[in-house]
């Protein structure tokens, strides 16, 4: 007989999105003339077309594949190299930050990549999480062993929770305890935070008193519209010797459905083993890239890469201000109706508290039953999360301006 992981059993109720999905369709099965009038506004996936750029490239790729002098077969695990200089040359290089092209990774998605980095970690480490989380954090710790059950409230045993709240601007304070391994994510998603210089150089700091390691994701970097907020961990210095980031083309040009991304592993990052032996991380994850990955295909490489052209920042832009637009409309309506609200200004997420003093799930199905409105509860985020619910940007204008009519018309 074979026996199972049984980590998996400690999973509560399923994840998050999953459990959306299954009440939506409840919903729609039992009001169908409601759900032609249905608008989701919860998981935050893209709407819009791909930027032509980006489809011109990948038709060419196409064609190239189509003859016997341009086909491409298997290609380099980590990523094709003319991606990865764009990536290394315009996401950094140019903005005065050292990272080489043999640090950058590319992948399926960062949502991948911040699961699968614990193939490189043991299970001795003490994992720092955000509260509110995004639940990917949390659940693949769950799956690899490295929590205990999760309480009541939904809290796992061994993780340190970061409470992040009003009072600290939804931006986690360095703790008194030691971590040695912590998730960031900025623009923060679910609550929409960004977190200033000095908070980052707060973290990177504390990583190298204690030699730990920040898992650093900035899959919505793209949407910082303040001057002086940090897009990238390494604009803080000492933050190759302690930090991982994850950035993702899926919310900037569009490749939710496309799935590229890229890990960034410094070569001076190191770890120690229980011995006490340091080595460096970038060989290990090159294996684990080498050995589990065959890579992103060559088409949607070639896509990625049609992102850093000029025509290609330019519809960039205009992506993110279509999005960002909407965040400004939904924003609006929510103050005009009087729920406090966060987020939605330098990340497309808004945080807002529920009105009444309902739950997040309460609200959630007030939404979906009286405005048939999907909405994303806080509580799914963390304990830290009850109370506040996330609205999604990620929609287009007519949609979004009929969801502020319909937040009105709740309101009256």
């Amino acid at each position: 007989m074979a026996y199972l992981n049984e980590n998996y059993l400690k999973l509560r109720a399923g994840y998050l999105f999953p459990e959306i999905a299954r009440r939506v369709k409840a919903f729609c099965d039992a009001n169908p003339e409601a759900a032609k009038r249905l608008i989701r506004c919860g998981i935050g996936d893209v709407t819009e077309p791909l930027p032509e750029a980006v489809r011109g490239a990948m038709h060419k790729a196409v064609d190239e594949m189509g003859t016997r002098e341009q086909f491409r077969g298997y290609g380099p695990e980590q990523g094709y190299e003319f991606l990865r200089q764009a990536i290394a040359e315009n996401d950094y290089r140019a903005h005065g930050i050292e990272v080489s092209s043999d640090e950058v990774f590319v992948s399926d998605g960062s949502k991948c990549d911040c699961g699968n980095i614990l193939d490189i970690l043991g299970d001795r480490n003490v994992i720092a999480v955000m509260d509110p989380v995004y639940p990917v954090y949390v659940d693949t710790n769950v799956m690899a062993g490295h929590t205990g059950e999760a309480n009541e409230s939904g809290a796992y045993g061994g993780l340190l929770y970061l409470p992040c709240s009003e009072a600290n601007g939804f931006v986690a304070d360095v703790p008194a305890e030691r971590a040695d391994v912590v998730y960031l994510c900025f623009p923060n998603n679910p609550t929409g935070s960004v977190a200033t210089r000095a908070q980052l150089e707060a973290w990177v700091a504390y990583a190298l008193k204690h030699q730990a390691l920040l898992l650093f994701d900035a899959a919505y970097e793209a949407y910082i519209s303040e001057p002086g907020i940090p897009h990238s961990i390494y604009e803080i210095p000492g933050a190759r010797e302690c930090a991982i980031e994850f950035r993702s083309f899926s919310k900037n040009g569009g490749f939710t459905g496309t799935r590229c991304a890229f890990t960034v592993v410094p070569k001076t990052l190191m770890a120690r083993t229980a011995s006490g032996e340091m080595h460096p991380l970038h060989p290990l994850w090159n294996r684990r890239m080498s050995t589990k990955f065959n890579g992103v295909p060559y088409i949607v490489q070639r896509g990625a890469e049609a992102l850093y052209s000029i025509e290609g920042k330019s519809q960039v832009a205009a992506l993110i201000s279509h999005y960002m637009g909407n965040a400004k409309i939904l924003r609006e309506a929510a103050v005009a109706a009087n729920w406090p609200v966060w987020g939605g200004v330098n990340a497309p997420y808004l945080w807002v508290r529920t009105p009444s003093g309902l739950t997040s799930w309460q609200m959630f199905d007030r939404m979906l039953q009286e405005a048939n409105v999907v909405i994303t509860p806080g509580s799914g985020f963390g304990s830290a999360g009850e109370g506040y619910f996330r609205i999604s940007a990620f929609n287009s204008r007519a949609n979004v301006e009929e969801v502020a009519r319909r937040m009105a018309a709740l309101t009256k």
